[in-house]
């Protein structure tokens, strides 16, 4: 199954020298590949509603040298129309095997606005 979609990178950073204040700078990047492993398991809990998890599945994506250089910040991928939380990511050059775990509830790139 062809994989197409896009990856995001997450990066702290300290807002002005010397504040020590840091927040978070997120982007996002389109990238394309391969779905190397496809499964869902449902994970029951304390919980009224089940959580959803992909873990196990792998993504194989094409990578560029912004993500060769900075696959350490990849922390989720966008697929069958949900942000999937990185849980690993392998490297094989030209490629970056990148393992899903859950949903992804951390910090987002906003929104393309709309001309």
């Amino acid at each position: 199954m062809k994989f197409s979609g896009k990856v995001g990178f997450v990066v702290s950073g300290e807002t002005a020298p010397g504040t020590g204040v840091w927040e978070d700078s997120v982007t996002e990047r389109p990238y394309f590949g391969d779905v190397v492993r496809n499964t869902r398991r449902l994970q029951d809990g304390d919980k009224v509603l089940s959580d959803i998890s992909v873990s196990s599945n792998s993504i194989s994506i094409v990578a560029d040298a912004f993500a060769n250089e900075t696959f350490f910040a990849i922390r989720y991928v966008w697929w069958a129309g949900t942000a999937w939380e990185v849980s690993y990511v392998d490297v094989e050059a030209p490629r970056l095997l990148l393992t899903l775990g859950g949903v992804y509830n951390g910090p987002k790139a906003p929104a393309p606005s709309s001309p």
